[in-house]
């Protein structure tokens, strides 16, 4: 059955996004950015509607008091694709940090200018950090919050977390504070995987972390912090649901300890 609806859910999900940038795309450019931020969050909340009545997975984000309604820098989990979505209804037009490569892509990169996210080039090295800097004042400038992963990938559950450069800078930078996410979601939805597990995907959105730390100090609390509450969020996963995170070799692991 979690088979049959995993495809169902699947082709349904890309139909629906597809569908929607084509049906979308002769008005998109040309309308105001308040209704451009309406077609977006309307297509997430249908995500998270198809992902929860057709392959019987909820979505459960707490801690959204913590949600600043002036600039601030969002970091958080990143275990599937639910996590660039799944957000967006609670965010007020939220510049996301992402890969240049995703631009490339037709109808998604041209709704992803127009919403003036900020794409990253890897391949440049110190440049891609000031070219990211940039986009980010800008975006700051504008009144907008920045979402940044800080792994810059997606993370298998209960996997060592690897936290890139780039959140440091921005923070260094603009001199705002982050607001750490932890979640679990890649229980539910495995990178690389079309299978889609039902239970319910917890986020939660923690206490900020103020300007102006040093480096070591700032990254510490900031890992500390999502890395603690994912791992518990997995354990109380696995307690709830019964799922565990998949090994190195694709065998479950043991459950996460509290």
């Amino acid at each position: 059955m979690t088979t049959l609806r995993s495809l169902i859910f699947n082709v349904l999900f890309y139909l629906n996004l597809i569908g929607q940038l084509l049906l979308f795309s002769p008005v998109f450019f040309v309308i105001s950015e308040d209704k451009a931020w309406r077609i977006v969050k309307n297509w997430a909340r249908s995500s998270l509607w198809l992902l929860e009545h057709v392959a019987g997975i909820r979505a459960s984000i707490s801690g959204k008091r913590y949600i600043p309604f002036a600039p601030a820098i969002i970091a958080a989990k990143h275990q599937s694709f639910w996590d660039v979505f799944a957000l967006l209804p609670d965010l007020d037009r939220p510049t996301f940090i992402l890969k240049k490569e995703l631009l490339a892509i037709p109808f998604f990169g041209w709704y992803a200018r127009r919403m003036a996210m900020i794409p990253v080039d890897r391949a440049r090295r110190g440049g891609a950090v000031a070219s990211m800097i940039e986009g980010a004042e800008k975006a700051v400038a504008e009144s907008r919050q920045i979402v940044i992963f800080p792994e810059g990938t997606r993370t298998a559950p209960g996997a060592e977390a690897d936290y890139r450069q780039g959140v440091f800078r921005l923070y260094e930078a603009l001199q705002l504070p982050v607001v750490p996410v932890a979640l679990n979601s890649g229980l539910y939805w495995p990178r690389r995987r079309f299978i889609r597990r039902p239970g319910t995907i917890r986020a939660d959105i923690l206490e900020p972390i103020e300007p102006g730390l040093p480096r070591g100090e700032f990254l510490d609390r900031l890992r500390k912090a999502i890395e603690t509450r994912s791992r518990e969020l997995l354990a109380e996963a696995h307690a709830r649901d019964g799922h565990l995170p998949a090994g190195p070799a694709g065998h479950a692991d043991r459950a996460p300890s509290l």
